[in-house]
């Protein structure tokens, strides 16, 4: 259980936030100390961390891209100078 003492201005706004959100005031505020908590997690990871579930996303496949750069880029620039004459 925990007691916070808000100024007038703080608690109408909260109040106010609360009726328009059909929300309790005591949701919201866990609600806010939750998204808080979050965003310090965010800001504690590396930037590997960061973007970890995005890396490889858009491959259609799971092969090593690095390993194939040369044979795929001169694939590609094979296709576009032949379609082009």
């Amino acid at each position: 259980m925990l007691t916070v003492r808000l100024s007038n201005e703080l608690e109408k706004k909260l109040q106010k936030y609360a009726k328009k959100s059909n929300q309790t005031k005591t949701d919201v505020v866990k609600e806010a100390l939750n998204l808080l908590f979050k965003m310090q997690d965010e800001q504690n990871k590396t930037p590997y961390e960061l973007g970890e579930e995005l890396f490889g996303k858009y491959s259609s496949n799971k092969q090593n891209l690095s390993a194939t750069y040369k044979k795929r880029l001169k694939e590609k620039l094979s296709e576009k100078y032949t379609l082009n004459r």
